[in-house]
């Protein structure tokens, strides 16, 4: 009787992802680009308007995710607390209104103005920024460090701080400690952490 050898052959087959997909956007101490989006009073904002500034605190958020509401007051302190001194919040909603109706450009405004913000709220319109950025979660920090004219050196990325149902009860303040850090001249003890916060809410292919 005849033995019978029999082959298989391994078929290898790809994997294509979503391209909407985003990449995995800037780590401490990459540069980050500038950018120029519409703010909620129709005017567009670019880090390069800021001429005094030291660093921007640069924080993707939106109307919706529950984490970014309870987030919001301690945007706003941020702000008050730094601006002054060199580092504003720079707000930026990347959530496409199509996936989230409530993150529209009108909503934000309505949220803006029921809040009263005292910093720019930008709509990223065609996520590019977000994607460079790297931004997955609402609210998601990228803190800059102005270097020159148009340089932005990323200092620090992730979470406000450690404890996102009470701002009392967090002792561990990521961006306030970072932000402190660079203003006194040292280095950033804690340059990343994981944001926590809703997934964005990408464009549709």
């Amino acid at each position: 009787m005849k033995k019978v050898t029999i082959f298989f052959s391994l078929v290898v087959v790809p994997l294509f992802f979503n391209s909407m997909t985003p990449n995995t956007g800037y780590q401490v101490g990459d540069y980050a680009t500038n950018f120029k989006l519409k703010n909620i009073d129709g005017n567009m904002v670019s880090l390069s308007d800021y001429a005094d500034a030291k660093g921007f605190m640069v924080i993707f958020t939106c109307n919706t995710c529950p984490y970014a509401k309870m987030y919001e007051e301690r945007i706003i302190e941020l702000h008050k607390d730094y601006a002054d001194k060199g580092f504003p919040v720079i707000a930026i909603n990347p959530n496409d209104p199509n996936q989230s109706p409530g993150d529209s450009f009108a909503e934000m405004k309505a949220r803006a103005a029921t809040k009263k913000y005292p910093f720019p709220y930008l709509l990223d319109e065609t996520q590019d920024i977000t994607r460079a950025y790297g931004a997955t979660r609402t609210p998601h920090v990228f803190l800059l460090k102005k270097e020159g004219a148009d340089k932005f050196k990323v200092a620090y990325i992730g979470a406000i701080d450690n404890n996102y149902r009470d701002a009392k009860a967090a002792n561990d303040k990521y961006v306030r400690n970072a932000v402190e850090a660079l203003l006194s001249g040292k280095p950033v003890m804690n340059k990343s952490t994981k944001a926590i916060g809703c997934g964005i809410k990408w464009q549709e292919a």
